[in-house]
């Protein structure tokens, strides 16, 4: 026989507090077994404590309202054991992200604050094949990885080789807006035939302040910064396309703390 508990009692024996045993209500996912019409009063049944525990545990996992109704609702224990092993995976990935983001941190506050060398460069024009499009930020990192992996593969299938460095080119609205103009290029030895997205581009001259980047480009921005602070306080900023050229990269090694990039801010030289 069922008893029937109010929601003070069902509080204590769940540990979940009665604002949220009402917001469980309000959302679906544990709902009264019975309301009193006249003064909408909440009573519990014993045998919901359980359900109660298991809730109590999946939000504690920080698993989404919807997702636990899901796993509540699931008809056999295999279909619920995936649904609740597909999100300990987002929850490992996610720990996974902290962690390098912890690291990042760390490394960000210890670093030496000793200036790194910075070049002038005067780069002139350069024919290239290339990959252009309007990317959105969050998007930048897949969408070079794919670009560099397709102009490489039509390199070999042309016969081509490179003239020079891989690069690319950057509008100032991406970091600005989220959204912008991006260009991966090689420079090539001979012109290259047009095959889907992959174009014959002249890559235009520019005077260039340069900065060696080492490592992953995750935490490149700790040298676009300080290339930002150079060109501010010594040097002439102006418009057009920040740059990078890959000397080391993904296609050359597996190691991401072995990169090297190239970073370059366009700058006015009046010595040139």
């Amino acid at each position: 026989m069922r008893a029937r508990v109010t929601i003070g009692d069902f509080s204590r024996a769940s540990h979940l507090s009665v604002k949220t045993l009402r917001h469980y209500h309000e959302v679906g996912l544990l709902e009264p077994s019975e309301v009193d019409p006249g003064n909408g009063y909440r009573y519990y049944a014993d045998d919901q404590i359980p359900v109660a525990q298991v809730i109590r545990r999946l939000r504690g996992l920080q698993m989404p309202v919807a997702e636990v109704k899901s796993v509540l609702a699931a008809p056999d224990p295999e279909v619920r054991n995936r649904l609740i092993v597909a999100h300990l995976d987002r929850l490992e990935a996610d720990l996974a992200r902290t962690r390098a983001a912890v690291a990042e941190l760390r490394e960000l506050l210890e670093r030496p604050q000793a200036p790194r060398a910075v070049e002038h460069r005067t780069v002139p024009a350069t024919a290239a094949i290339a990959i252009q499009g309007m990317i959105d930020r969050e998007d930048l990192l897949a969408w070079w990885q794919g670009a560099l992996g397709e102009l490489h593969a039509i390199l070999g299938a042309q016969g081509l080789q490179p003239a020079g460095p891989t690069g690319g080119m950057y509008a100032s609205e991406i970091f600005q807006h989220g959204r912008g103009d991006a260009t991966v290029f090689i420079p090539t030895d001979r012109a290259a035939r047009v095959v889907g997205r992959v174009e014959r581009l002249v890559v235009p001259p520019a005077e260039l302040a340069i900065m060696l980047h080492r490592g992953s480009l995750a935490n490149g921005d700790l040298t676009y910064g300080e290339l930002g602070t150079h060109v501010m306080r010594h040097e002439i900023s102006v418009e057009g396309p920040l740059r990078e050229y890959y000397l080391v990269g993904f296609l050359e090694t597996d190691d991401p703390d072995q990169w090297e990039t190239e970073i370059g801010w366009p700058i006015f030289r009046s010595d040139s």
